[in-house]
Order: C-alpha cells, then structure tokens, then sequence
C-alpha cells in the first residue's frame, strides 16, 4: 500500500474509534446510534438468523447492477449520438447542467403507474440518476481524444459504429471512468432511495422499517453493509482506472 492509501485507512480507522468512544462515554445517545462494534454484530446476527436478509439484499444489489447497467452502456452510446450532432449537443446542454437539480423522486409516482411497485420502478429510477453523469463524462472524454484519431478512422473508411467501438471508445475509456464512477454512485443512491419510499423488498424497505421500530441497531447494521458494498466497489474501480492511466500514458 502507498502512503495515501495508509493516511486514508488511518483516518477512517480513527474516526470510527473516537465514534466508538463517544457512544460507549454517552455523549452520543444509543437511541441516536450505537457503536460501530454493534453495528458489526447486528449485522452478523442479521446474515446468519434473519430469513429476510439474503433476499432483501439480493433484491437491492441485483437492481444496482441493472441499473447501473442501465446507467453506463446507453449513457455512453447517447453521449456518442449528442457528440456527434452539435445542434443536438447546444439544445441538451443545459439540461445536463441543471438535471440534478430537480429531484427525480418527483416522477416516482408515474413509474409506479407505468410499472407498477416492483424492481422495474426501482431500476429505471436508479438508471435516471445515473445516465446523466455518464452522458456528460462521455461528451468530456470523446472532446479530449486527439483529432487525428478520427482522420484516421475516414482514411480507413470505417464505419461510424466501427468508428465508435474501435477507436472512440478505447482511446475514451482512460477519461470514461469517472463518469463509470459517478453512475455506480448515482444508481446507489437512486435503487436505495427508492426503496425508502415504496417497496416490497429491499435494503431500504428494511431501513425503513427499523427506523420506524426505532431498532438502532438494525438499521446501522444495514447501512453498514451498504457502505461496506459501495466502498468495495469504489476501491475496485479506482485499482482499475489507475491500471487503465497507466496503460495508457505507457503506450
């Protein structure tokens, strides 16, 4: 491990000490939050005892991924089309620049109309989040690859689908993995928060439910295996973009 990566672990290892002795000391109320070693325990009692846990938890790691899914190949092929139409790309622009900020839980109700309270609501909702950003990170991308790349592609007389996936995309991909990055985050935040509101099954059905009961440590216990889940997955691409940096600049 490199020294940033030590100064990172140190630090997350000691803030999760001081909450530890902040909750064991009183001053942060157990009705507020339990200590991080509960929050181990509760959820290993809740993996090996809880009849629901395994389900719920496939159901929501199942929808991020098709949502994510959802999020990075259609954002990188739309991101292509509005790159290459600049008529396209100065009409969409500023809806890009100001989509986040309409919350799109507003058009859950429609989802729920059109398809109905199942995984289908969830996913297209966790795919809104995140196909923004990957629309918006292909456009950066595509605008930083040289131009001589794309002469050679006419020279060669390649398609604009060749064009696409044999030179556009590799040479892209080294800039592609931030927006890979910010759908993951998105589609998590947009699967889970659908689940807060309605749901059948679910991490965040079963947040809901423990926050209502006022089990403290349930729901910790919860959030913990999301966070666990989603700083795995965020280590994972980052150990894969600093490879795909490297290859690059090499080559």
């Amino acid at each position: 491990m490199k020294h940033p990566a030590l100064w990172r672990l140190a630090i997350v290892a000691g803030a999760v000490l001081l909450i530890e002795f902040l909750c064991r000391i009183g001053i942060i109320d157990r009705v507020t939050m339990v200590p991080p070693s509960e929050m181990v325990v509760a959820l290993v009692r809740m993996s090996v005892g809880a009849p629901w846990f395994w389900p719920d938890a496939w159901s929501t790691f199942r929808n991020i991924g098709v949502a994510t899914f959802l999020s990075i190949v259609p954002g990188f092929l739309i991101g292509l089309i509005i790159h290459a139409l600049p008529r396209l790309r100065a009409v969409l622009n500023p809806v890009f620049l100001s989509y986040y900020s309409v919350p799109t839980f507003v058009f859950y109700p429609l989802l729920i109309v059109i398809f109905g309270i199942n995984s289908a609501s969830l996913i297209v909702m966790g795919a809104m989040f995140g196909i923004v950003a990957m629309v918006s990170a292909t456009l950066v991308a595509i605008d930083r690859i040289p131009r001589v790349y794309g002469k050679v592609a006419r020279v060669i007389r390649l398609s604009p689908w060749q064009t696409a996936l044999r030179i556009q995309l590799p040479a892209a991909t080294p800039h592609l993995m931030t927006g890979i990055r910010l759908a993951v985050t998105y589609s998590v935040i947009g699967v889970i928060a659908g689940e807060f509101i309605i749901a059948t099954a679910g991490l965040g059905r079963r947040l809901t439910l423990a926050y209502n009961d006022f089990d403290t440590a349930t729901m910790y216990g919860l959030i913990l295996l999301i966070f666990i889940g989603a700083a795995i997955v965020n280590i994972v691409l980052q150990r894969l973009e600093g490879r795909i940096h490297k290859r690059w600049y090499r080559a």
